[in-house]
């Protein structure tokens, strides 16, 4: 089995709002990884006392333990008792119900002897590589739908009709793309939030087969360093216009 993971803040003054974790059980058959992006609220009150950073590692951990330990239990079960227990852990000092509360993009997935599982939720990606070679990009892609309307999607999250992140609501689940495959038909996995995936949405070095391929050649950080190159090549996003210059940057490599 080989497993490679890298992150990286957008910005080293800033805290990484990132966090990408695989666990592998005991009994060395198997195991999980799982990616969360948060989301970096506009300046001012947000109704949380401890951050985005918290809400990720809280959230991720939990989430984590349960897609390890609780097999019994579906990855949308497994992230609604996560979010359930990420929001009970600060109900009594936040509001929860605030619409900038702490909140986060998902990918997770499990694999066994027998069954590759997974799930996305919001504007990150998960690569799954067959055994034949072909190479299919998991998305959710509800962001990329609006915009194409010409929306604004802000005002959008978690609401019907626009777009959903996990946030304080375990209900937020079942807006998950989810799915599994027999594990004979999955050669690799790869996560990868939007400050990687850049590589491939906002400046086209090549598609999601050539993103696997270069993870799988020089690893996870050689993927964000070449995002940061192409972010520093183009300071004012004017040639590859998007909401940050350089954003928080995670991916990880399975090869079950």
């Amino acid at each position: 089995m080989r497993i490679e993971l890298a992150t990286a803040p957008g910005d080293p003054r800033r805290p990484n709002e990132d966090y990408a974790s695989v666990a592998l059980p005991a009994s060395g058959q198997g195991g999980a990884l799982v990616v969360l992006d948060g989301v970096t609220p506009p300046e001012g009150d947000a109704g949380c006392a401890h951050g985005v950073p918290w809400y990720t590692t809280r959230l991720g951990g939990a989430l984590l333990e349960l897609a390890g330990s609780r097999r019994d239990a579906s990855l949308a079960d497994c992230l609604a008792y996560a979010i359930g227990r990420t929001a009970e852990a600060h109900s009594s000092t936040c509001d929860l119900s605030h619409p900038l509360t702490p909140q986060a993009t998902v990918v997770a997935a499990r694999w066994d002897g027998d069954r590759v599982e997974y799930l996305v939720l919001s504007d990150s990606v998960l690569l799954i590589e067959r055994t034949g070679g072909a190479v299919t990009a998991v998305l959710d892609d509800r962001i990329d739908r609006l915009r194409a309307e010409g929306r604004r999607v802000g005002p959008l999250r978690n609401v019907e009709g626009g777009f959903f992140t996990a946030a304080a609501d375990p209900a937020v689940t079942a807006k998950a793309v989810t799915g599994s495959l027999p594990r004979t038909e999955v050669r690799a996995l790869a996560a990868l939030t939007d400050g990687a995936s850049r590589w491939v949405e906002v400046f086209h070095e090549g598609d999601w087969a050539a993103c696997l391929g270069l993870l799988r050649k020089e690893g996870p950080q050689a993927l964000i360093d070449r995002v940061r190159a192409a972010e520093q090549a183009d300071p004012d996003r004017t040639a590859f216009p998007r909401g940050k210059a350089h954003d928080d940057a995670a991916a990880v490599l399975v090869e079950p």
